[in-house]
């Protein structure tokens, strides 16, 4: 019970570091990369602040019930939004800033592990509904 709990302070502390990185990168985009990126790598980079901000708040909804009602499926739903943030928002991070195309490729891996993410939360709070 308590690694449960200690694994949802973790999930709070990485949702409030990608929420903040994410508000950081969204004004950076809006104010620096402006001026420099073609508008459909600009896009790009809006779409990986976009689902960056998405999936931190849901490591706050796996870190609040991992502590509320701990078991694995709220462990893996942290997990797997972590990863997922780095895969999906990382790959368009870099695909947007370096024009190295290839790196899309590795997006939607990012964005399964996602959905494997928000269905481990469901699974989660299906098993601990009460």
């Amino acid at each position: 019970m308590a690694r449960s709990r200690l694994s949802g302070a973790i999930y709070f502390l990485l949702g409030s570091i990608f929420a903040g990185l994410g508000v950081g990168a969204g004004a950076f985009g809006a104010h620096s990369l402006k001026a420099t990126l073609a508008p459909d790598m600009l896009t790009v980079f809006e779409t990986a602040v976009r689902y960056q901000m998405y999936h931190a708040f849901g490591l706050f909804a796996a870190g609040w019930s991992a502590a509320q009602a701990p078991c694995r499926p709220f462990e893996w739903a942290g997990r797997l939004f972590t990863i997922g943030i780095c895969l999906f928002s990382g790959s368009l991070y870099l695909l947007s800033l370096s024009g190295v195309r290839w790196l899309g490729a590795i997006t939607p891996l990012g964005g399964v592990v996602l959905i494997a993410g928000w269905a481990a939360l469901g699974w989660g709070w299906l098993r601990n509904r009460s």
